[in-house]
């Protein structure tokens, strides 16, 4: 387990470090387009183009869409979180600054991920949730109010 950690970690904190990125260029691209839910649109299209373009590299097999109607209705609602992140993103971002943006953001997947293990939402087995992780959770939260306080300081 810990290989996999070594591993892993870093490519989260990778995927992780490009989400900053991603808001301010899609801020940039709601500038240029005339408004942010164009922005979203072309963000999403260039997501799909990608997307596809390594599931044909991969030679990934077509999904059996059967199968996937008799899922749960709400494995559906990913795209509209989707929608509503790149949106939030180009309209607060800007507004709020690259690094509290991103401190709310994280403050709200760590709040979130935390009920998600507990009650063993959307799939997830129910994990059990100690002390030392909703510490951890709380230092995130004060740290998105400190970045909130010192971008309202700053102004």
């Amino acid at each position: 387990m810990n290989g996999w950690i070594t591993l892993f970690a870093p490519l989260a904190m990778l995927a992780g470090a490009v989400v900053p990125f991603q808001a301010g260029a899609n801020a940039a691209l709601g500038r240029n387009l005339g408004h942010p839910l164009w922005a979203t649109i072309a963000s999403l299209a260039v997501s799909a183009v990608l997307a596809l373009l390594v599931m044909l590299a991969w030679r990934v097999p077509a999904p059996d869409l059967h199968l996937a109607m008799r899922g749960p209705g709400w494995s559906w609602l990913g795209g509209a979180a989707g929608v509503f992140y790149i949106t939030a993103a180009l309209m607060l971002a800007p507004r709020m600054g690259s690094g509290p943006f991103m401190a709310a953001v994280i403050g709200g997947q760590m709040l979130a991920a935390l009920a998600i293990d507990r009650y063993g939402l959307l799939g997830f087995a129910v994990k059990h949730i100690s002390p030392l992780h909703w510490a951890g959770a709380g230092l995130v939260v004060a740290g998105v109010v400190l970045t909130q306080f010192a971008n309202s300081r700053a102004v």
